[in-house]
């Protein structure tokens, strides 16, 4: 069994218990995200991409929980939105300084 499906099989047997620590994570992740994006400025159009992308995958994450999706959409999504938001961090804050 891969990583993953182990990852997903616990986040779905525990899924109500994990919603609220997800939304608490993936919000403060996403908005530390959007800070280092508009610390550096929305003087170009890939900065505006990024805050654009980053707002989005945050709330479709958020609304994928409150849609009641299946298990695997909403996991699929948190990761999208953590390693999206991971990644702009870490360009942003090699940017900035």
């Amino acid at each position: 069994m891969t990583l993953y499906n182990t990852y997903l099989n616990e986040f779905q047997s525990k899924y109500t218990m994990y919603i609220p620590l997800t939304i608490i994570l993936q919000s403060c992740i996403g908005s530390i995200a959007a800070m280092y994006i508009l610390m550096n400025g929305l003087d170009t159009v890939s900065s505006l991409v990024q805050l654009f992308l980053c707002v989005i995958f945050t709330s479709f994450y958020n609304a994928s929980i409150l849609a009641q999706l299946k298990g695997k959409f909403v996991f699929n999504m948190l990761l999208l939105s953590l390693v999206f938001s991971a990644l702009v961090i870490v360009l942003n804050a090699i940017q900035f300084y």
